[in-house]
């Protein structure tokens, strides 16, 4: 798969197309690639999609933004795992929100030449959305591609959304934001040094530093799985303002016990793939009561992923 964030240079021919921002790459995101991937390699040709960063919502002012389910990095690895061959990040400014679907579609079939457009059914793109499935399909007509419609993927009678995954991530809902996802939701970092309070407590952490727009679950403590490299390891992650210490409100804490790990790890990256919530963040009256609790997150921890393949 090549990355790219730019048009210019660009020159493809008879490639599949799809446009959208992707955020998550949920099942829903999933089903309609795989309808393009297969499409495109069942002719030999390129498999191509057209995303967006910063996403438009926040570039627009629709309301506020609670935070992105994937970095462009992360989206671009996981669209190469279903096999797309070229991800197009481009940069959403208010100067491309003005154009209409007419001239930006020009620009995709001049540098991409488009044979098939695959997009969900109730896509629009250009100013004002006015490129709906039937604008684009009669722009297609004069630039030689055609428009396939993917129909949505329902989780019972809704829908899956990326704007719905954030309200389970932000609930602290895992479960089912997971099982919409069609894989575990992950926070990437750099494990940097902390105070050490987890290690004099007994309970050693690595403490991430994270993208800060991404989005994060309800402060709590959770059920992990710490990803070191290609090795998997149990963990219990708490995430919030730690209210045992004083602690700055303006950030919110992430760190992680790695359960039956010894090891550096500062200045190495950490994915953490949140299975469960385990219980809200509290404030305890003293560290002895502080030290229980963490012993029952981890056993409970350890049941919960002792079942999770």
């Amino acid at each position: 798969m090549t990355h790219v964030t730019s048009l210019n240079g660009l020159a493809l021919h008879n490639s599949w197309v799809t446009i959208g921002t992707f955020d998550g790459v949920h099942k829903g995101h999933q089903a309609l690639i795989h309808t393009l991937v297969e499409g495109a390699h069942r002719h030999n040709q390129p498999a191509v999609v057209v995303t967006f960063y910063p996403h438009p919502a926040v570039v627009l002012g629709k309301g506020p933004f609670p935070g992105y389910l994937t970095s462009p990095e992360e989206r671009a690895r996981y669209l190469s795992e279903l096999g797309v061959d070229w991800v197009i990040t481009l940069t959403f400014d208010h100067a491309m929100s003005s154009l209409s679907a007419q001239d930006f579609m020009n620009q995709l079939a001049k540098h991409l030449g488009i044979r098939y457009l695959v997009i969900g059914y109730d896509f629009a793109l250009g100013r004002g959305r006015e490129g709906n499935p039937e604008r684009l399909q009669a722009i297609g007509q004069q630039l030689g591609y055609e428009v396939i419609l993917a129909q949505p993927v329902q989780a019972g009678e809704q829908p899956i959304s990326s704007s719905q995954i954030r309200q389970f991530i932000q609930q602290g809902n895992l479960e089912t934001a997971n099982q919409w996802l069609g894989r575990l939701y992950a926070v990437e970092g750099i494990v940097v040094r902390g105070d050490g309070r987890g290690r004099v407590l007994g309970f050693p952490t690595a403490n991430l530093s994270y993208w800060p727009e991404k989005l994060l679950p309800a402060n709590g403590v959770y059920a992990t799985w710490a990803w070191v490299g290609k090795e998997r390891l149990a963990a219990v992650t708490n995430l919030g303002v730690r209210p045992t210490f004083a602690s700055p409100l303006h950030y919110r804490f992430l760190e992680a016990h790695l359960l039956d790990f010894e090891g550096d790890l500062y200045e190495q990256t950490l994915t953490l793939e949140f299975v469960a919530r385990l219980r809200p963040e509290q404030r305890f009256s003293s560290l002895e009561d502080l030290k229980a609790q963490i012993q029952k997150d981890i056993r409970t921890a350890r049941e919960i992923l002792n079942h999770v393949p």
